[in-house]
């Protein structure tokens, strides 16, 4: 039983190691390039995730460091 999972494991592994290059399937083309565009998108133009969509990391985490309201309902829990 071991030996069929550590297989299967193996099998599955070695599948996932596609080297070649992204192509259009077989009869299908590449989209047609954006309205204003001046070349078509190759597909790592298109897998390539715009500046928008990753946004810059901010380090200051605290927005402002006024100090709270006391809260009249945060009690302590009964004994």
């Amino acid at each position: 039983m071991k030996r069929l999972l550590l297989v299967g494991g193996l099998l599955a592994l070695a599948g996932c190691g596609a080297r070649e290059g992204l192509k259009p399937a077989p009869g299908q083309a590449l989209p047609p390039a954006p309205f204003g565009a001046t070349a078509t998108p190759t597909p790592d133009d298109l897998l390539k995730p715009p500046v928008q969509t990753r946004p810059a990391r901010s380090d200051d985490l605290i927005e402002s460091t006024d100090k709270r309201r006391s809260d009249k309902f945060d009690l302590p829990p009964p004994n």
